[in-house]
């Protein structure tokens, strides 16, 4: 995908924007590759080089594949033959990214945690990319990259193209780390994982994106891009809560706080009315105990037994009942708090989903 023209183009400027991986999992010249074989991915390399170059040059809705073939000198049978559809012309390694992700997440992967492996693919993918623009003029770094991403984003077609791959990509992940698991890819936990994952090359791109804004050298692009990845990858790692508590703000965390707090005190209620439960039910034992014992002495003896027996069973059922209502109380405290702690979150993310939709894209 670089804008260079010719029958041995240059791996430059916009190529391998959506992933360098192939060079780090096949090569360029895979080993054992035959003649044919180099041929053939030389041929593809051209084909998908010199669409690009025209694509950014002209608009992609404005070249035709025909006039592609004829820039390549080949027939418009031999473009489809290497590329099904017009826009895998500029999307054209998902493939190569796939690889990458069956050997990074795979059973056969190296032994490191999902996110660890890929951040590895994301982080050789950014090396690979930036390694031929360290001397390019920032300039026209940023104008290119500008063009592709906008390209891309304002094409109706390539923007559908580009969704549909990311989540056939996706499917990879799943399925890869659903076999080095043992499970069902379309279990609920593979499913998340491999979308959480994915958010890395989203990243990636609009990283990209951001930081060549002609004001930095590619290798200062580069090294943004990947302290961005590895931002979003410690997320991921370190579970959604910790953005929940960074952007709910002072308020909602004292509101969490306080949940908490109120959810201590009511279990503390609830132990106390428990012991007083206790100290009651002793009452009434030993009152028992007394009846018993009056029982065996003269009428006026079983009748103090019988006072004392029923003043300790209301005792009882009165301190029981303020125990119950004790942790009621606490209960009912904890789930106000803790309702207006969900009620905050939900009214924090509403915000940040309009200002999402308001944010220019």
């Amino acid at each position: 995908m670089s804008t260079n023209q010719g029958t041995a183009p240059e791996r430059t400027g916009i190529s391998g924007l959506l992933g360098a991986i192939q060079e780090r999992i096949v090569g360029d010249a895979p080993q054992g590759e035959g003649l044919r074989e180099r041929k053939k991915r030389e041929t593809r390399q051209h084909i998908s080089d010199t669409a690009t170059g025209m694509f950014l040059e002209r608009g992609f809705d404005q070249v035709k594949v025909a006039e592609v073939a004829a820039a390549c000198g080949v027939s418009e049978k031999t473009v489809y033959n290497y590329f099904p559809t017009k826009e895998s012309l500029l999307l054209d390694r998902e493939d190569a990214t796939a690889d990458a992700i069956r050997a990074a997440l795979g059973p056969d992967g190296p032994h490191a945690s999902p996110i660890e492996a890929a951040l590895a693919v994301v982080t050789t993918d950014v090396m690979s990319m930036f390694d031929h623009w360290a001397e390019t003029d920032r300039t026209d770094f940023a104008v290119t990259l500008d063009k592709f991403s906008t390209m891309v984003l304002t094409t109706p077609s390539l923007r559908a193209a580009q969704l549909d791959m990311m989540e056939r990509l996706l499917q990879v992940a799943a399925e890869a780390m659903a076999e080095r698991a043992g499970v069902d890819p379309q279990d609920p936990e593979p499913q998340v994982a491999a979308g959480a994952l994915m958010g890395l090359w989203r990243i990636q791109f609009r990283s990209m994106v951001r930081h060549a804004d002609g004001t930095r050298s590619a290798e200062e692009v580069r090294d943004a891009v990947i302290a961005d990845v590895n931002r979003a990858a410690r997320l991921i790692d370190t579970g959604l809560w910790s953005f929940s508590a960074a952007v709910q703000g002072n308020e909602s965390r004292q509101q969490l706080r306080d949940a908490a707090d109120a959810a201590n005190e009511a279990r503390k209620q609830v132990l106390a009315a428990l012991r007083q439960a206790r100290e009651a039910w002793k009452q009434v034992k030993v009152a028992h105990d007394l009846h018993d014992q009056h029982h065996r002495g003269g009428p006026r003896d079983r009748g103090q037994a019988q006072r004392d027996a029923q003043q300790a069973r209301s005792m009882a059922k009165q301190v029981v009942a303020q125990a119950k209502r004790e942790a009621a109380s606490g209960r009912a405290h904890l789930k106000r708090d803790a309702a207006g702690a969900a009620r905050e979150s939900a009214r924090v993310e509403a915000a940040a989903k309009r200002a999402d939709a308001r944010r220019p894209r």
